[in-house]
């Protein structure tokens, strides 16, 4: 099976054709330590910043809620057994990107981990916000944050016997490239887990 066939010719998405009350936007890590400097960031997530950036606009003009997630770590966090030691509390790592910071406007909800849907602050905004039907997510990386945030928040509806759209826009997540981390193969193969698992993968947002 060729994967890059079975994500070729996806929607673009009329984001008017979504209830702005029953919508918002979820931004995943676009903070310095990814996008900007330090041992996890990357040129290729750099290059998605305009796409991000013009999403929020759109979302913007709509009215629609926005949450980001940005990784805060202590110093003891087990996750750097697997990850060079990254965005730890309080630095300029763990900051929001400049372009995003500048539009404001969001509920910011830091994470200790690489899976956002987890945190009880963000536990607590599911609990209080039941009319939101769509949730559309973009950020960094495809094939850990992204992967693991929609693939939970669409089980977590499936659990509940809930229809709800989880919304991934191609052109709006990115992964990095090392030396054991093929970011083209890795960032495709995230995309079509998504898939299988109910998320709904576009090609970009108008």
């Amino acid at each position: 099976m060729d994967i890059k066939s079975v994500l070729e010719d996806r929607e673009i998405l009329d984001l008017k054709s979504l209830n702005p009350e029953r919508t918002i936007l979820i931004i995943i890590d676009m903070i310095n330590g990814f996008v900007k400097e330090g041992p996890m960031s990357n040129s290729r997530v750099l290059g998605i910043v305009p796409n991000i950036v013009d999403i929020i606009k759109k979302v913007d003009n709509l009215g629609i809620q926005k949450i980001f997630f940005g990784d805060s770590h202590t110093e003891d966090s087990p996750e750097f057994d697997s990850y060079p030691v990254h965005c730890m509390v309080d630095t300029w790592e763990s900051e929001v990107i400049d372009e995003i910071k500048e539009l404001g406007g969001y509920k910011y909800i830091s994470k200790n981990s690489t899976n956002g849907f987890i945190e009880p602050e963000f536990q607590r905004w599911l609990t209080e916000n039941p009319n939101i039907e769509n949730f559309i997510v973009v950020g960094c990386c495809t094939d850990i944050c992204i992967l693991q945030f929609a693939t939970t928040l669409k089980a977590y509806f499936n659990m509940k016997n809930q229809r709800r759209r989880v919304i991934v826009p191609m052109n709006g997540v990115e992964t990095y490239d090392a030396n054991e981390h093929d970011g083209d193969t890795l960032h495709n193969m995230a995309l079509y887990i998504m898939y299988i698992n109910g998320v709904d993968i576009v090609e970009s947002i108008n």
